[in-house]
């Protein structure tokens, strides 16, 4: 559970203090409730959320990875189409299993941004055609 938890578990008590939950929170100043979990063995929120994330955490930090350097070329990746590239990465690992996959929900994106804060979002604005028209001119004559 969680570290202060165990800890407080794991140490003796004072000579004369019962072994009781309620004397331990008490001296160790953790929650009663977080205690009798502990001891019962539930996990802890993050480690339960961990277990049911949709891509593990080395794929998911390959795919921050991607879309960082996809907006550094200055194609940024549409958030519509992050959960499409999550779909085939957990595709691509279970081929093996022969197990059908589900996409990702529909606010699985928003998740994997809150997870990740090097990710922003922003409104690209369409380049100027005078611009674009320069630009594809120039790279077509060389």
């Amino acid at each position: 559970m969680s570290d202060r938890a165990s800890r407080a578990l794991a140490e003796s008590s004072l000579p004369g203090e019962p072994r009781t939950y309620d004397a331990i929170s008490k001296r160790r100043n953790v929650p009663l409730s977080t205690l009798g979990h502990c001891a019962r063995g539930r996990s802890l929120r993050e480690e339960k959320a961990r277990g049911q994330q949709y891509l593990t955490s080395s794929e998911e930090e390959a795919l921050e990875k991607y879309l960082i350097q996809m907006a550094d070329l200055g194609t940024p990746v549409r958030v519509k189409f992050i959960s499409f590239l999550a779909f085939v990465i957990a595709c691509q690992r279970s081929t093996h299993n022969n197990v059908a996959i589900k996409p990702p929900s529909k606010n699985w994106p928003q998740g994997f941004q809150k997870r990740h804060p090097a990710l922003k979002s922003r409104r690209v604005r369409a380049m100027d055609w005078k611009r674009y028209k320069n630009n594809i001119y120039e790279k077509i004559l060389y």
